[in-house]
Formats: structure tokens, sequence, C-alpha cells
């Protein structure tokens, strides 16, 4: 017979199993480098108002190579070439010159094909206007949303409109981190996996479901402490350049949820 402790054990554990992912401790310390999956999964509140109305404010985003109306050659901005030669084929294989840099809690591919090839300040730019390309940017885009310049990168890599002010609203509440504690660190040969606390989960693999000349939907395979998971990100050609398509509820991805294994993806090999 259980005793009454014995009978509240496992009932609290079935609790927190069924609560929501983004409630438990692990997908949260796994999801941190993508940023704003936590911001955008309904725990705002545990790091909103801890701030200043300063820090909350934010300083405000400078110009960058994608705002405005650049001068373009070509369809593309000044000074941006990529080689497009693959046009829409999807691919096979992961591009063959990525290298991974460090990017504020995690690592990101980069490729001298695929892009970015060009950087300004905080912005990462100039992707291939291939299905790689819009792979790349479907990687670092997000990942730059953790970092205290990222209003300058959500003003120039995602696509305007109610969604984009949403996600501006909703990433404002939340404290920056210190200036410069990602910037890039140079070339490595793969992901942090470390153990302890400062384990986060790593980019293991992508697929691409959707493609066309003007829109791209990436799904990222993630590795993770306790096995794989996925999120997807939208992507629309605007401006000469791939830029983030964020949801209406201000969402730069879908809710990361877990897989059984990697089957359906391109895996990086990393």
């Amino acid at each position: 017979m259980f005793t009454r402790r014995e009978y509240r054990e496992p009932r609290r554990r079935r609790s927190e199993l069924s609560e929501p992912y983004w409630r438990q401790r692990g997908w949260q310390v796994s999801a941190a480098f993508l940023g704003v999956v936590v911001l955008l999964s309904g725990i705002v509140a545990l790091t909103a108002g801890r701030g200043t109305a300063d820090d909350r404010a934010g300083a405000p985003p400078s110009k960058g190579p994608l705002s405005g109306s650049p001068a373009m050659r070509d369809g593309r901005p000044d000074g941006c070439r990529t080689d497009d030669g693959g046009g829409d084929v999807m691919p096979t294989a992961p591009p063959g010159d990525v290298d991974w840099r460090t990017l504020g809690v995690t690592r990101v591919p980069v490729s001298a094909s695929a892009g970015p090839t060009l950087t300004q300040g905080p912005v990462w730019w100039c992707f291939a206007h291939t299905p790689a390309g819009a792979v790349l940017a479907a990687h670092i885009i997000p990942s730059h949303m953790s970092e205290s310049d990222w209003r300058t990168v959500a003003q120039e890599q995602v696509v305007p409109g109610r969604g984009r002010d949403l996600f501006v609203f909703k990433r404002s509440t939340v404290r920056d981190d210190a200036p410069g504690g990602g910037r890039d660190t140079g070339s490595g040969s793969r992901p942090d996996t470390g153990s302890g606390s400062s384990s986060v989960a790593s980019y293991a693999g992508f697929s691409v479901p959707a493609y066309s000349g003007r829109a791209a939907t990436v799904e990222l395979l993630l590795k993770t402490a306790q096995g794989y998971a996925t999120t997807s990100v939208s992507l629309r050609w605007s401006g000469g350049d791939w830029k983030v398509q964020p949801s209406d509820n201000g969402a730069l991805h879908t809710p990361v949820k877990a897989v059984q294994g990697t089957n359906g993806h391109l895996l990086w090999g990393v």
C-alpha cells in the first residue's frame, strides 16, 4: 500500500512531464542558444522587469546594408556577389566549404559559396539565392537575436510587418546580453557541446520542405542533451537577400518539438 508520500511523488513526476516543453528546465537550457525560443514560448515573465526602463527601450537600431533602399546592382545590394548557379536545385548534402563560427552561445555554419559572404556590424548578410543560401540564413539570423545588437539585425534581416513589430515588442521585455558577448571569435571545427551549465543545443542538420526563388521553409535539426529536436524557419527573398519571415504572433520559428532520430535531414557531420 502506498504511503501518502509514495503516492504523491509519481503523480508529481507525471505532472512535470505533462507540462509544455518550454516550462521544463531541460528544454529551457537546451534551447537557450536560439534565444527567441524561451522569449516567445510563454516564459517572458522569468526575465521581464529585471532591467530598468532604459534597458527595455534599448538603443535604436543602426542603419545597415539592407535598410531603406540600398543601391542595387543585378538585383543584389551593391557589393554583394554569390554563386547562384545551382538555381532551385535542392541540396543533397551540406555545402562542401562549411566552416563554424561562434555566435552568442552557439556556433553557426558559414559558407564561402552559400553565405554569408559579407558582414557589416552585427549583420551577417549576402546569402546565395539558392536553397543552400536559405539554409545558412535560417541558421544565422535567428541566432543573432540573443545578442545586444539584435535590434539592428531585426530591422535589417526580418521582413517588416505585424510579425516583426510583435517580435520587437516581446524581445524588448528581456534585458540584453553584455555588449559584444556574441561577437565572432573565429572559426572552429564543431559546435560547442560541452557539459554542465554551459551545455546548449547544437545545430545537427537541416531539411528544406519548401522552396521557390521568392520564399523558403527550412527545418533545423537540433541536438540536445535529451536527444534530437526540430524547429522550422520561414524566409522570404526581399531586397536582394534572404530575410526571416516571422509569424503573425511574432515568432521567428515554429515551436521546438522532440523527434526520435535524424531521418529526413541532411547532417552537418560535426
